[in-house]
């Protein structure tokens, strides 16, 4: 079940990440999803403290490569992106895409990369998890309060 063990996002625990330096990049794509995306994104920065910027690129594909001229500058990159499967590979070629370099951004830069990026079979299963009213999860904030728990882990466990 999705959401079932997740940890802990209260708006108090990421109070730590006041000062941080984050960028948010969010596709374009399914405008719907996006802005419930992002929004949820902007709650879990606004509960830290922090005054992300924002960039928006055409789709889900191009996240890695904002992520990585973004990292070098931030202190955490949320990456935000939906891809709703069709009836071609295209689904598969994507996802697996943007899965690949906003990891590698991550670990090859040392900055945390949230990963907001919906892989669903259709709408309603993105709609679902887009933070919109009705909906029953909200990946934005969680993708974002997971990349500010991280920069803070990492700034703690790696001050002298």
């Amino acid at each position: 079940m999705a959401g079932h063990g997740a940890p802990s996002t209260e708006p108090d625990e990421l109070r730590a990440a006041s000062g941080l330096a984050v960028a948010i990049v969010a596709a374009s794509w399914h405008t719907q999803v996006m802005d419930g995306l992002l929004d949820g994104a902007l709650r879990a920065t606004t509960d830290a403290g922090v005054e992300p910027a924002v960039v928006r690129v055409p789709g889900t594909f191009e996240l890695p490569v904002a992520a990585a001229r973004l990292a070098p500058q931030y202190d955490a990159v949320v990456a935000l992106g939906v891809v709703i499967r069709g009836g071609t590979p295209h689904f598969d070629y994507v996802c697996q895409g943007a899965t690949t370099g906003l990891t590698d951004v991550s670990v090859r830069t040392g900055v945390p990369v949230g990963f907001g990026v919906l892989t669903c079979d259709d709408e309603q299963q993105a709609l679902d998890r887009a933070g919109l009213p009705g909906s029953v999860e909200d990946k934005g904030y969680e993708a974002a309060a997971a990349a500010l728990q991280t920069a803070v882990a990492l700034r703690d466990a790696l001050e002298p």
